[in-house]
């Protein structure tokens, strides 16, 4: 058993005071909006695109996966199928082909432009929310009247005014910001699996 450490103890639980105080009331509010968009979507059978760089972009795959099954096939109600959601960061084969053919700002515009239409649902997730290709992909989703959401670090950069709704975190640490990513995913997991559409179009 190692002994104890007084100065890790305290920089964990620092770090997981400030992970807890970024969730302010505005942010809950914000969240609740989005899990009522996603219900919505979802119940309209329509499509949810996410996408992120880096750290973000494997928490958009993880969040499409807990959306795609976790939120139909948890909670006390019956099980049902789960929301039709794509992480535009999955596949590699297209990411390199359109960052090589295309210019990496157009990585995720250039998929939306082909698989999204209109009442379809965009959730970008930045730290910095400066990068181009997540500002390219909020101005595709205005150009095909997607409804867009975007969880933000830092100042909240160019992506603060393009998103319709900016979940906005006013931190400057990184590793909290992704953290903010996936608690959001989650809370809207649970929240969808206790909330199912009686009936989903399509399905």
């Amino acid at each position: 058993m190692p002994s104890k450490s007084p100065l890790f103890i305290k920089q964990s639980r620092d770090y997981l005071q400030s992970l807890e105080d970024s969730f302010t009331d505005e942010i809950f509010l914000q969240v609740e909006c989005l899990a009522k968009d996603l219900q919505k979507v979802w119940k309209e059978g329509k499509n949810i695109f996410i996408c992120g760089n880096g750290g973000s972009a494997a928490n958009a795959i993880h969040i499409a996966n807990d959306l795609h099954y976790g939120a139909g096939a948890c909670g006390n109600l019956p099980k049902s199928l789960g929301l039709k959601v794509e992480a535009l960061s999955a596949n590699v084969g297209v990411i390199t082909c359109l960052a090589n053919d295309t210019g990496y700002e157009n990585i995720y515009s250039q998929q939306l432009k082909v698989k999204a239409c209109k009442g379809d649902l965009l959730i970008v997730l930045s730290g910095s929310g400066n990068s181009g290709n997540i500002v390219n992909a909020l101005q595709t989703a205005k150009d095909l009247d997607l409804r867009s959401y975007a969880i933000l670090a830092f100042n909240g950069g160019r992506c603060k005014e393009k998103a319709d709704v900016a979940i906005h975190f006013k931190i400057n640490d990184m590793q909290i910001a992704e953290d903010t990513q996936l608690i959001i995913g989650h809370l809207c997991m649970k929240w969808l699996s206790k909330n199912k559409p009686n009936s989903i179009i399509g399905a």
